[in-house]
């Protein structure tokens, strides 16, 4: 598929017809890349996506505890500043 390259106040823009819009699941953002002279667009990530549903999970199971427990003196003493 072609688009024509369209003037958008002093920068350019290409129109993307609706049903490319939704195969491709975008929202009001994208995330934009240039790779070998080549313009991707994609929806944005988001690594962290539902990470506090996951940590309320997580500390109702009790699961929330370090992986590594070790106390050290260094832990317990009161520092002086």
């Amino acid at each position: 598929m072609k688009a024509a390259i369209i003037k958008i106040g002093n920068s350019r823009g290409v129109r993307i017809p609706k049903p490319i819009l939704d195969q491709c699941g975008f929202g009001a953002e994208v995330e934009m890349e240039i790779h070998n002279q080549e313009l991707i667009i994609r929806s944005p990530k988001h690594p962290r996506k539902n990470w506090a549903k996951s940590f309320q999970e997580m500390a109702q199971n009790g699961e929330d505890t370090l992986i590594d427990p070790i106390e050290t003196e260094w832990d317990n003493k009161e520092w002086e500043w």
